[in-house]
């Protein structure tokens, strides 16, 4: 079993190497011709060391003086030919390098664009951590063995060129270096089959180190408000204390393993002089063959180690492949059509669902997955607000998602102007349609970065003007370097009404002509909020505007809507203006009534946009 196993990661480990060199070619090559020349060089100096003690020493002691004509000939010999090892290893360690590290910013890139194209569901599975993991350590294990891969290659070309050398010398030092060489390979590769388990179990810890903790930071508030700190520094410490172990299982195998590949040369050279001194009392060789091939097996041993290191690292090198190619190969992508709405058109959009159904996909795919809308209807006409309304699970943000394709239906169809947006090209849906989520995320940079997003056209007048309709404006301007001020990450100096504003005034700066609104001013107070969509609705009637669809829970952001969708179970169980479903729908009528009291019940305690962390002197809602 284990020898099956040390053949799968070996021939698994060159399949991933051979993809290497199929991808960056001409970098191998120049990287191999380094190391082929490098080997060449150590071979040849070996003949001319023993050229030098044979032809120019000894016959210098015999006479008792040097010859300056050897001496200098012998002298240039040695320095050209450490002149071309030098441009070998030069050329070797430039080329593996930069092939190396090509290909990691180049696995970086495609698990990333591969993140972004893989539709929610299937973040929904994956914790972060082990995303962060797979796109960091997870790349560098998988080409880790590129740098030593052209010394390798190259070492493989020297060895060939040692044993032919060998046979030449003589045939009995060569039956040495055909004893020694394969006791090499063989520990080698008894080596990487001990080292594969044990590989893959630190590169799968180094993942759930990662995923832990960057979950218990991300989740700070969490743990110091439910006094967790040190139940999540225990989880914490076991798991990096399993990741210790496991690395100190890889140590401990190098330990012993070093010591023998470095101990197998110098018993072969020391094979070589018993053997050597015997065939050069029989006259078989001479002193200059006898240094040379003492030489030889002297410097090989640090080449050959190069085979060691490849193999050594193939075990890990595989782990990391796996599970950046689960990333890679990962199917439920989302891909867009080339129709483009009218670039020109400013007019608000029509948003229409029709008979649209919705499934989560299941935790395991042997699962069914939970239906989460059936057959939903109902159009969002170009300029009018349309307020969804519904309990807890009804499907409201479902809805939000499915109108800026987040997420697709699994029948049904989701219409922008009469065009699927499923046809739509992604620059064309992005354009015509903006989220504002019900949890703002905020870039640790300024605020005119994390409105303008550095998109092409939005201006600091444009950045002003989106502030001013989300309400933005005062407390920006009261901060303390303005638009320049840095927010923090996620933007932990402002109040979470602060963020809330910021996060639609920047979805407002890319004149969006729907915009969708998840439940996206819950941190606001009420007055605020009902300014905020006041200003909305005028731009809307007075300008080109954008049409509205807005998740909403308060009577007053309600009352502002054209009409009102009201949710049951995901189904749309009434439609109408607020005043007819709150006379003539009970549960909707129950529903906003409890809402109104929590409401009536939250004001009598301070909002959550009046607590500014980390910031003084700044803006509350009033």
């Amino acid at each position: 079993m284990a020898s099956g196993t040390s053949r799968e990661v070996l021939g698994r480990g060159l399949a991933v190497l051979g993809r290497a060199i199929r991808e960056q070619p001409r970098i191998f090559a120049v990287a191999v011709s380094g190391s082929v020349l490098f080997g060449v060089m150590v071979v040849g100096s070996a003949f001319v060391i023993g050229a030098v003690v044979g032809d120019v020493v000894v016959p210098a002691i015999e006479r008792g003086a040097v010859g300056v004509g050897g001496l200098a000939l012998a002298a240039a010999a040695l320095l050209g030919i450490s002149v071309l090892r030098v441009v070998g290893i030069f050329g070797r360690r430039l080329g593996a390098g930069y092939m190396q590290y090509r290909l990691q910013a180049d696995y970086r890139r495609r698990v990333t664009r591969r993140y972004l194209e893989l539709p929610l569901a299937w973040h929904h599975r994956n914790a972060t951590g082990t995303l962060l993991s797979n796109a960091n350590s997870d790349v560098e294990a998988a080409w880790h063995p590129i740098a030593p891969l052209p010394f390798a290659v190259g070492t493989l070309v020297m060895l060939v060129g040692a044993v032919a050398s060998l046979f030449f010398t003589d045939w009995a030092l060569a039956l040495v270096g055909l004893a020694v060489f394969p006791a090499l390979f063989a520990l080698n590769v008894a080596y990487s089959r001990r080292m594969a388990p044990r590989q893959a179990r630190a590169q799968r810890l180094r993942a759930e180190v990662s995923e832990i903790a960057h979950e218990s930071f991300d989740g700070a508030l969490v743990v110091k408000t439910m006094g967790r700190e040190a139940q999540e520094t225990d989880r914490f410490a076991a798991r990096a204390g399993q990741l210790r172990d496991a690395l100190i299982s890889v140590g401990r195998l190098r330990g012993v393993f070093d010591p023998m590949l470095e101990t197998l040369p110098s018993l072969g050279t020391l094979a070589v002089l018993v053997v050597g001194a015997y065939r050069l009392q029989q006259g078989a060789i001479s002193v200059a063959e006898l240094v040379s091939v003492a030489f030889l097996f002297t410097v090989l041993a640090f080449p050959v180690r190069a085979i060691g290191w490849v193999l050594a690292e193939l075990p890990r090198s595989v782990a990391g492949w796996d599970r950046v190619r689960r990333v890679l190969d990962a199917t439920g992508e989302m891909p867009y059509g080339d129709t483009r709405l009218d670039p020109r058109a400013e007019a608000p959009a029509t948003l229409s669902f029709a008979d649209v159904t919705f499934s989560y996909e299941p935790a395991e795919a042997h699962l069914p997955g939970t239906e989460v809308l059936g057959e939903v209807t109902f159009t969002v006409p170009a300029g009018k607000t349309v307020a969804l309304v519904g309990p807890t699970g009804s499907g409201k943000s479902t809805v939000a998602s499915l109108a800026v394709r987040l997420v697709d239906p699994r029948a049904g169809s989701v219409r922008l102007d009469d065009v699927d947006v499923r046809e739509l090209a992604a620059d064309s849906l992005a354009g015509t349609v903006a989220l504002v989520a019900q949890v703002p995320f905020v870039f640790d940079d300024t605020v005119r970065a994390n409105v303008s997003l550095d998109r092409a056209g939005v201006d600091d007048e444009d950045v002003w003007a989106a502030l001013r309709l989300a309400e933005a404006d005062g407390f920006v301007a009261a901060l303390p370097d303005g638009l320049d001020t840095r927010v923090g990450e996620r933007g932990t100096s402002l109040s979470g009404g602060q963020r809330q504003r910021l996060t639609l005034a920047r979805a407002l700066a890319g004149r969006p002509r729907l915009l969708v609104l998840d439940d996206a001013t819950s941190a606001v107070d009420p007055r605020v909020e009902a300014a905020i969509l006041a200003g909305l609705r005028s731009s809307a009637a007075g300008g080109p505007g954008a049409s509205i669809l807005v998740v909403a829970y308060r009577r007053a952001t309600i009352a502002l809507a054209d009409e009102v969708i009201y949710l049951e179970q995901g189904r749309v169980v009434a439609r109408g203006t607020h005043a007819t479903l709150l006379a003539t729908v009970p549960g909707y009528a129950n529903l906003v009534t409890a809402y109104e009291q929590a409401e009536v019940d939250h004001e009598r305690q301070p909002t959550y946009d009046e607590v500014t962390p980390m910031t003084s002197g700044l803006e509350v809602d009033r």
